[in-house]
């Protein structure tokens, strides 16, 4: 005898075997004990949920000359016969190829005439949505008034495509995808009753692959244990053929991506595709990924019950290593992709591009990307990344003094060389920089001010006016000052700060300060457009 599929093998033959949809099932059997059937029903749902397997079993049921509690007994003449497919009352017609006038005017013909083996004449029309607008127009009228001893019973997986004329005199069903734990219950009893050795873990990855539907997962099942026939199916035995992806690999690909590790991505995707995983899935399964995420930062990682301990202790990790925006971004992005990677002819190129894109959040311009911007920015603040490698440099004195704003740390200066002359020179030469480089507790005070020599070794500060004098006075602006003047020249400076008096007198003090000051507010003046554009 040749072999069966699993699908077909393990078909339902009872409404108790149907899994997942016991909404429907119940119904039914109450119907039909209570004698109140319908002459008109709709099943709606997606692919493998069980649409035309329920409709053999209430065509079966409703022709049983033996019912058990709501079941057919399958012993009698009318179940061995239904069960054959060698019953002339139970017909089943695909509308996908008989969907003209044609072949509803047959049905017409055929419904005026009683069953003779059988006290229904039950119709199964699958995939319903097909038929053209004559035919449903054909079928119009019986269908509303159909005689007593028939039954039409209409499957579609869309049902937006029905006419609201034929809706409105059916009862409807919508079959429900089946959950993962269902799915996986069953293909474990399949398994037990065949004597196949499987993992548990291999199985649910199986029937969350089936994505909802009893016969895809089944049908995967069937393709898996071929592949290793004669040996047990292990976890990595089912994604070698399924052409999937473990999810440390995904765990791998998101830490990379978080931190901006191009070639690290590009290589992790050139290890998948090379041991031949398939790229669309890859795709699916990473946004799926994604999503888990999402959910463990929105709502926290109890709300995944189908994941290990250490995955789920994994996504909390990698859910605080980023912000919602930024991770709905991600999905946004590879969500465009499944989409637009269906009709790609190079698929890899465009995965590429969109794990690039996630690396680079500044080649876009919207509002997640520009949350992701400011976040590395703030981490690399943080972490000290802007810090000039040079003590003496303007820049330095820049990264140190963003720095102390952001963070809110003021600290006090190590032990460093006194000034010289020269030092307070470079001092009132860059003025204009370090001004633009000060924490805003500094700015506001010395964008008005003037710098100047005192004496031989010190710096001069003349505010414009005796509040932003005494402002600079304060315990801690006086460290802000002074780390910054330290991070400019590599070495403590001692300053004075003073005000500009309204008669101008202390502008005199120093022979040498009315040139210094022309000079400086020639230099701020000419380098205020470049200082800005340079911070």
């Amino acid at each position: 005898m040749s072999y069966v599929a699993l699908y077909r093998k393990f078909r339902p033959d009872n409404f108790t075997d149907v899994k997942g949809q016991e909404h429907i099932v119940t119904t039914l059997k109450n119907q039909i004990i209570a004698g109140r059937l319908g002459h008109a029903y709709l099943f709606c749902g997606t692919r493998g949920t069980g649409k035309t397997t329920v409709a053999k079993l209430l065509a079966k049921t409703i022709n049983c000359e033996d019912l058990k509690d709501g079941n057919p007994c399958g012993e009698c003449r009318s179940c061995k016969a239904i069960a054959a497919g060698a019953s002339m009352s139970v017909v089943e017609i695909d509308a996908a190829s008989n969907n003209g006038v044609d072949n509803v005017r047959e049905i017409i013909n055929e419904v005026s005439f009683p069953p003779a083996d059988a006290k229904y004449r039950v119709y199964i029309i699958d995939e319903v949505h097909m038929l053209s607008i004559g035919a449903f127009n054909a079928l119009l009228k019986t269908l509303e008034e159909p005689p007593s001893y028939c039954v039409f019973i209409l499957a579609t997986t869309d049902p937006q495509k029905v006419p609201i004329t034929i809706l409105s005199r059916c009862q409807r069903y919508d079959f429900k995808r089946i959950t993962v734990d269902t799915i996986s219950d069953r293909l474990e009893e399949l398994t037990t009753y065949e004597n196949i050795e499987v993992e548990p873990r291999a199985l649910r990855y199986i029937a969350k692959a089936a994505d909802g539907s009893m016969r895809d997962a089944l049908s995967l099942l069937d393709q898996c244990i071929a592949f290793h026939y004669g040996e047990r199916l292990t976890y990595e035995a089912v994604l070698d053929v399924l052409g999937a992806v473990d999810t440390t690999v995904f765990s791998g690909l998101f830490r990379a991506i978080v931190d901006g590790e191009v070639i690290k991505c590009l290589n992790i995707l050139e290890q998948s595709v090379m041991s031949g995983r398939d790229i669309s899935q890859f795709v699916l399964d990473f946004t799926w990924y994604i999503r888990n995420i999402m959910v463990a930062k929105a709502a926290g990682e109890e709300e995944l019950p189908d994941i290990s301990d250490e995955n789920r202790e994994r996504l909390k990790e990698e859910a605080d290593m980023c912000e919602l925006p930024v991770i709905i971004r991600y999905i946004r992005i590879f969500s465009e992709l499944s989409n637009s990677i269906r009709y790609a002819s190079n698929k890899r190129v465009m995965v590429e591009t969109a794990i690039i894109k996630l690396c680079k959040p500044q080649m876009e311009n919207d509002l997640s990307s520009l949350v992701n911007r400011i976040k590395n920015l703030e981490e690399k603040l943080e972490r000290g990344d802007f810090v000039s490698k040079n003590p003496g440099s303007i820049q330095g004195a820049m990264a140190t003094t963003l720095g102390q704003a952001v963070t809110g740390e003021v600290t006090a200066p190590v032990k460093l060389p006194v000034a010289l002359p020269e030092d307070i020179k470079q001092i009132t030469e860059n003025w204009g920089r370090l001004v633009n480089s000060a924490s805003a507790m500094l700015k506001a005070d010395l964008k008005g001010a003037y710098p100047s020599i005192e004496g031989e070794d010190k710096l001069k500060i003349v505010c414009n006016s005796k509040m932003s004098a005494a402002h600079l006075e304060t315990d801690t602006n006086k460290v802000l000052l002074k780390n910054m003047l330290a991070e400019c020249t590599g070495k403590e400076v001692s300053y004075l700060i003073d005000y500009i008096r309204e008669d101008g007198s202390n502008l005199g003090l120093n022979p040498n300060l009315l040139t210094i000051n022309n000079i400086n507010i020639d230099i701020v003046t000419e380098n205020s457009q470049e200082d800005e554009e340079y911070v």
